[in-house]
Order: structure tokens, then sequence, then C-alpha cells
């Protein structure tokens, strides 16, 4: 069994000039990309194995992230099945110079869990039992506040 807390991931890429559009602003696809990486990552923690992607639900975007900012990824496993693993994603636009942080995009992906050949193959009991583990549960399931950035991850 491994503990939901165990999964977080957090990961920060620098908005270059090459990762924008034509409003100098994060190409949304950049941003995808970056959260199906860190997200894997989270999968990969929780699976012990390597995951890849199965779906990507609805990508909220709420708003952009400027060249020059820093796009703040945030990723944790939610739920697991049999060889799948749920993902809650969040990104934030943080300004590197006042570490100003304000959401950006956020999303749920599921992955799956392979062996060497390429085939599904289980992974573990998710624990969620701890008060935290029950927040950040809650809060990517939908039913509640998402837990703020500043809080620690690790309680």
């Amino acid at each position: 069994m491994i503990a939901l807390e165990e999964t977080y991931i957090e990961n920060r890429v620098l908005v270059h000039p090459n990762d924008t559009n034509n409003y100098d602003m994060a190409h949304g696809g950049n941003v995808v990309k970056w959260m199906d990486e860190v997200g894997a990552m989270s999968a990969m923690r929780f699976a012990g194995q390597t995951c890849v992607t199965a779906r990507m639900e609805s990508v909220d975007f709420h708003q952009p992230i400027p060249r020059g900012n820093a796009a703040l990824i945030q990723s944790y496993v939610y739920a697991a099945g049999t060889t799948s693993v749920s993902v809650y994603l969040r990104v934030f636009s943080e300004d590197p110079l006042s570490g100003e942080r304000k959401l950006t995009t956020e999303s749920h992906f599921v992955y799956v869990a392979v062996d060497e050949d390429g085939s599904p193959t289980p992974v573990p009991e998710l624990d969620s039992s701890s008060e935290r583990a029950t927040e950040l549960k809650t809060a990517a399931d939908g039913d509640g506040d998402v837990p703020t950035v500043d809080k620690q991850w690790s309680e």
C-alpha cells in the first residue's frame, strides 16, 4: 500500500520564447506536455512501474502563463484501479521575482502501469487514510476546496 502523499511531484518550467504562442504566452500544447510528464512521474512513483498515458480528461485553462514566468506543475495520485492510476494536476503561473502564483490550468489524467512487454500490470493499493490524504483526494474529486500550494504536502 502506497500513501497518497508519497505520490506528490512538483516541477517548474521557465517559459521561454520557443514555448510561447503569438501572444507571448505559454502554448497550451506545451502546458499539456509538461502536465503529462509530471503526471506520469506521480503515477510511476505510485505504481513502481513504467506508466503510459491512457486518458486526459478535460483540460481547463483558466488563464495564460506569460513568457518569463515559471509554469509550476503539481501532481498526485488520488485513485487507483487494478492497473490504472488517476492523477490530479494543477499548473500555476509563478512570477520568478516575487513568487506570486496564479492557478492557470487543471485536469485529471489516467495512466496504465505496464510491464517490460508493454502489457498492463497490477498497481498497489492507495492509502488515503491520513487527514491530509483525505483532503487531497476530496479536492481531486471536485468535492472540496483545492489545498493551497503553500500547505505542506507531507503532513
